[in-house]
C-alpha cells in the first residue's frame, strides 16, 4: 500500500514545537499499516523537522536557545538580508537540522522510542503555516 497526503500545520511562533499527535491525527491510514514506513518532507526552507525528547518542554526551549546562539542574526557578512534578520539564519538552521524524517510503523502506530517526538523547528518570527508531504508505505 502507498498513500500520500499533504498535512497543513497551523502557524506557530518561533521555536521548537512537538507535532507528533497532529501528524498522526492527519493520517488515519496509519492505523491500517501492520509494517511500514512514513516519510515526512517539510516543504519549506526556513523551518525544520527533527526527532527528540517528547516529555520535558525545556528541551525544546534549550534547542531554540542553542540554535539562536550557534546561528546568530545580523552578522555583517550575511548577504541574503532583504527578507529580514531572521531569514538567512532560518535557512542555515533548516539545512543543519533537515526537513525530512523516515519513521517506522508497527501495528498501526509510529514505532518511536519512549521519549521521542517529532519537532517542527519554526525558525522565522512570522513563518506562517507549514506543509508536510507525508508518504506512507506498508502492508
Amino acid at each position: 500500500m502507498w498513500h500520500q497526503h499533504t498535512i497543513q500545520l497551523r502557524a506557530r511562533q518561533r521555536g521548537f514545537h512537538l507535532v507528533t499527535d497532529e501528524i498522526e491525527q492527519a493520517l488515519p491510514e496509519l492505523r491500517k499499516v501492520k509494517t511500514g514506513l512514513l516519510h515526512l518532507l517539510l516543504q519549506h526552507t526556513s523551518a525544520s523537522l527533527t526527532l527528540n525528547e517528547n516529555a520535558d518542554p525545556t528541551v525544546r526551549s534549550d534547542f531554540e536557545a542553542f540554535f539562536n546562539r550557534a546561528v546568530p542574526e545580523n552578522e555583517p557578512y550575511y548577504q541574503h538580508t532583504y527578507e529580514g534578520p531572521d531569514d538567512l539564519p532560518a535557512h542555515f538552521k533548516s539545512s543543519i537540522l533537515g526537513v525530512s524524517l523516515m519513521l517506522p510503523i508497527t501495528n498501526g502506530r509510529l514505532n518511536l522510542g519512549t521519549w521521542q517526538g517529532i519537532y517542527l523547528g519554526e525558525h522565522r518570527d512570522h513563518g506562517g503555516s507549514r506543509r508536510i508531504l507525508a508518504t506512507l508505505q506498508g502492508e
